[in-house]
């Protein structure tokens, strides 16, 4: 039978099993954000389906919502884009996404 372990040294691999775990959960949070903005594919373009409804005030159809949805992880960065910015930051915009259930991000 093999001897006892100092204490010490399992208080050592307990704060190095905590460590180690620490840092897995870390990466794994990073890489679901990575993911999701990845898996956006922000180009603005998609949002093309929502530009009647929000420069008229109509509707917004179920594939605007639908890019919407699949945008939303994009939109700050074009609230960023003064091209952009002048048609997303507007109340007609907001209330399309709002319609569609998908409020704006805040930035």
């Amino acid at each position: 039978m093999s001897p006892p372990l100092p204490s010490f040294y399992c208080v050592v691999n307990m704060k190095t099993l905590w460590l180690v775990l620490c840092i897995v959960l870390v990466v794994f949070i990073i890489k679901d954000r990575i993911s999701v903005e990845a898996a956006a594919d922000c180009n603005p373009i998609q949002l093309s389906p929502c530009a009647t409804a929000i420069l008229s005030s109509s509707m917004p159809s179920e594939t605007c919502c639908g890019k919407i949805k699949e945008q939303r992880p994009c939109l700050c960065n074009y609230f960023k884009n003064p091209r952009l910015q002048k048609f997303i930051n507007t109340p007609n915009a907001r209330k399309v996404a709002a319609t569609c259930g998908t409020p704006f991000p805040t930035c």
